[in-house]
C-alpha cells in the first residue's frame, strides 16, 4: 500500500473510532508501529488528526475546526469512503494557481484536504475548517467570509457572509448539496443555500460534489437549476430520469472516469 493510501485509511479509521492506538493501526494495516508513528506525525502536521502518546484522535477546534460530536460530525461518518473518493477525484480536476469558492459541507471538508496538496491556490469559503486546511498548503491564500458563526459545522452564515461573497470573483465554485433533482440542486438549510447561490453568481464554472445517495432526495431550498452546473463529481453515475435530466442540461459527470452527458 502506498503511503498516501495508508494515511487515507488511517484518517478514515480515526473518524470511525474517534480514538485509536498505534498498535491497533499497525494491526489493521499490517505494518510496523514505527511506520504508523511517522504517518501520524505527518497527518497531525496537516491537521487531519490529533496525535497523542501512543495513538491519535479526532482533531479539535484548534486543528481544523471540527467537533468530535454533533450533527455535522455525525454526517462526516456517512458514506465516508465514497466521500473520500469523490474528494480525491474532484481535487484532480484543479491546478496550482486556481481560484475557488468552496462552501461548507462534509464532502467539501474532505475535498479541501485533498486540494491542499496543490500550491498557490486562492480559496474563498465560509468554512473555518476549510480555510485552515487550505492555508496550510504551500503558497495558498484562504479568505474566510465573515458572518454569524454556527458552531455545528464551524461556518459563517447570514446576510454579512452573503454580501462578502459579492466582493470576490472566482474561476470556480465547488459546492455540496442536500439533494439533486431533475429540476436542480437543493439544500435543507436556507442560510447555506443563500451562500451557495451567491457563490454560483460570482464564479465562471460550477462543480458540485455529491455521493449517489443525494439523487432522488427532496429538499426545500433550490440553489440553482442543473443548467447552471458545469460538472458533477459523484461516486456512481446516475441512471434513468436523473441521467436524462443531466444529459439535457449538458452537465459533465465525473465518476470512475469522465463522462460527458450531452
Amino acid at each position: 500500500m502506498r503511503p498516501t493510501d495508508r494515511r487515507d485509511v488511517i484518517v478514515d479509521l480515526v473518524r470511525e473510532h474517534e480514538r485509536v492506538t498505534v498498535d491497533f493501526l499497525a494491526h489493521q494495516l499490517t505494518t510496523s508501529c514505527e511506520t504508523i508513528r511517522r504517518d501520524l506525525t505527518e497527518l497531525a502536521a496537516r491537521g487531519l488528526i490529533r496525535k497523542f502518546h501512543g495513538g491519535a484522535t479526532l482533531p479539535d477546534l484548534a486543528g481544523i475546526g471540527l467537533k468530535a460530536e454533533g450533527s455535522f460530525q455525525a454526517r462526516m461518518q456517512e458514506n465516508l469512503r465514497e466521500k473520500r473518493a469523490i474528494g480525491r477525484r474532484a481535487a484532480a480536476l484543479f491546478s496550482p494557481g486556481d481560484t475557488l469558492f468552496i462552501d461548507t459541507g462534509t464532502t467539501t471538508v474532505i475535498f479541501a484536504e485533498e486540494l491542499a496538496r496543490l500550491s498557490r491556490l486562492t480559496v474563498i469559503t465560509n468554512s473555518l475548517s476549510i480555510a485552515q486546511t487550505i492555508a496550510r498548503g504551500e503558497g495558498n491564500r484562504a479568505f474566510l467570509l465573515g458572518g454569524e458563526y454556527s458552531d455545528d459545522a464551524s461556518e459563517n452564515l447570514g446576510t454579512l457572509a452573503v454580501e462578502q461573497v459579492s466582493r470576490f470573483h472566482a474561476t470556480y465554485a465547488v459546492l455540496t448539496v442536500g439533494a439533486i433533482e431533475p429540476d436542480g440542486i437543493l439544500d435543507y438549510n436556507l442560510n447555506e443555500a443563500e451562500i451557495a447561490r451567491a457563490m454560483v453568481s460570482q464564479s465562471r464554472h460550477v462543480t458540485v460534489l455529491a455521493d449517489s445517495a443525494k439523487f432522488g432526495r427532496s429538499a426545500l431550498f433550490q440553489i440553482c437549476p442543473l443548467g447552471a452546473i458545469d460538472r458533477l463529481v459523484v461516486n456512481g453515475a446516475p441512471e434513468g430520469a436523473m441521467a436524462e435530466a443531466l444529459r439535457t442540461a449538458e452537465v459533465e459527470v465525473v465518476a470512475d472516469g469522465i463522462v460527458k452527458i450531452a
